[in-house]
């Protein structure tokens, strides 16, 4: 019996994905986690609005959703201030980085990034052959002059950089980021992953003109309107290069419920006060319990926070499985030293009294 003729990369891939899956964990466990805190989605769930617009939306199932996502455009361009021809919507962030490295990105073309920064990004220039260069963090941030030297030294078609960072919650100045622009190399793309912008300090997105060739912002309807399961993102970047996305994109990729209800959560501006207001609380919370525990919390700009273990990336690590072993769900940094650390996703109140009450416990048993 033959196999199918695999394409001479893919045979050189691993068969994994970037990240383990809380149910998966649960499942080799046998039970449920007691405190979901790991994959920095919303805890405190969507808007109102947007549950009843996808409930009602529900009833269209029967027929695809609009495969040019029109009308969640228009008002993503409308609040941002550009033209619906600059908004791109795709199934979260990761199916849009997933299209834009196939556009720009064949075999042996240099990527850079920062080491540790979002894996997933990685997956994909692995996916489509690139040559991947990395920078390292500096101070616990990302390196805009570094990255662009990087960029600069490879001739690379693409550097990645998120302002908010993951996993670490720091950040950038917009007018830094802006500024790092002018040393951008002619011919290469700065892809601005802006996850997690909603709930970092004014200032922090780059005033970026929309149709500027050298940038593509991406965001995402999966952590501050808590639609992390709809799977909807959304890229804003100049007109030439969102067209091109339409060569090879999934079409009929975005489902009408999550079309639905991403409009309704944009629309609803008080429910997105409301989940700020409430992250703000989760971080104070989670300083307070690292502090308790003589643990130090790193000062974040996202929906999570990032706390120093106060030694090597192995005692972070145990003390991550004592906490997965007690039915708290956390993740932490893949690379040194970033790899001190745990993330913490911001969660509710009865899921941060979890976290206290275990925490302790998981720091006993990883010191052995």
């Amino acid at each position: 019996m033959t196999e199918p003729r695999y394409t001479d990369l893919v045979q050189t891939l691993p068969a994994n994905v970037p990240f383990v899956g809380p149910e998966e964990q649960e499942r080799a466990r046998g039970a449920p986690f007691r405190a979901r805190l790991g994959a920095n989605e919303s805890l405190f769930g969507p808007s109102p609005a947007a549950v009843k617009a996808m409930q009602a939306e529900a009833l269209e199932t029967w027929k695809y959703g609009d495969p040019s996502s029109h009308d969640l455009r228009a008002a993503l361009a409308a609040g941002i201030g550009c033209d619906v021809e600059n908004i791109l919507v795709g199934e979260g962030i990761d199916g849009l980085l997933g299209n834009l490295v196939r556009l720009l990105v064949a075999p042996g073309d240099a990527v850079v990034t920062s080491d540790g920064a979002y894996p997933t990004f990685n997956y994909h220039v692995a996916g489509f052959g690139g040559a991947l260069h990395k920078v390292p963090y500096r101070d616990d941030h990302e390196d805009p002059a570094a990255l662009l030297t990087k960029a600069k030294e490879v001739d690379a078609k693409l550097v990645y950089l998120a302002n908010p960072d993951n996993p670490m919650g720091s950040w950038h100045s917009g007018s830094d980021i802006r500024t790092a622009l002018d040393d951008l190399p002619e011919g290469c793309l700065l892809l601005l992953d802006e996850a997690y912008i909603e709930f970092a300090p004014e200032g922090t997105a780059a005033a970026i003109d929309a149709d500027d060739p050298r940038v593509i912002k991406m965001r995402t309807f999966s952590k501050a309107y808590g639609m992390a399961g709809a799977r909807i993102g959304y890229a804003i970047g100049a007109r030439g290069l969102i067209r091109s996305f339409d060569k090879i994109r999934n079409h009929f990729g975005m489902n009408r419920m999550a079309q639905a209800g991403a409009l309704a959560a944009f629309d609803d501006a008080a429910w997105l006060l409301h989940v700020q207001g409430e992250v703000a609380r989760a971080r104070d919370r989670i300083a307070l319990i690292a502090q308790e525990n003589g643990l130090r919390a790193l000062p974040s700009a996202t929906n999570f926070v990032a706390v120093d273990c106060g030694a090597d990336g192995a005692f972070a690590s145990a003390v991550l499985e004592a906490l997965v072993a007690r039915g708290v769900f956390v993740r932490k940094p893949f690379v040194a030293p970033q790899d001190r650390c745990i993330r913490i996703s911001c969660g509710r109140p009865q899921d941060l009294d979890v976290l206290a009450e275990v925490l302790p416990e998981a720091l006993s048993a990883a010191r052995g």
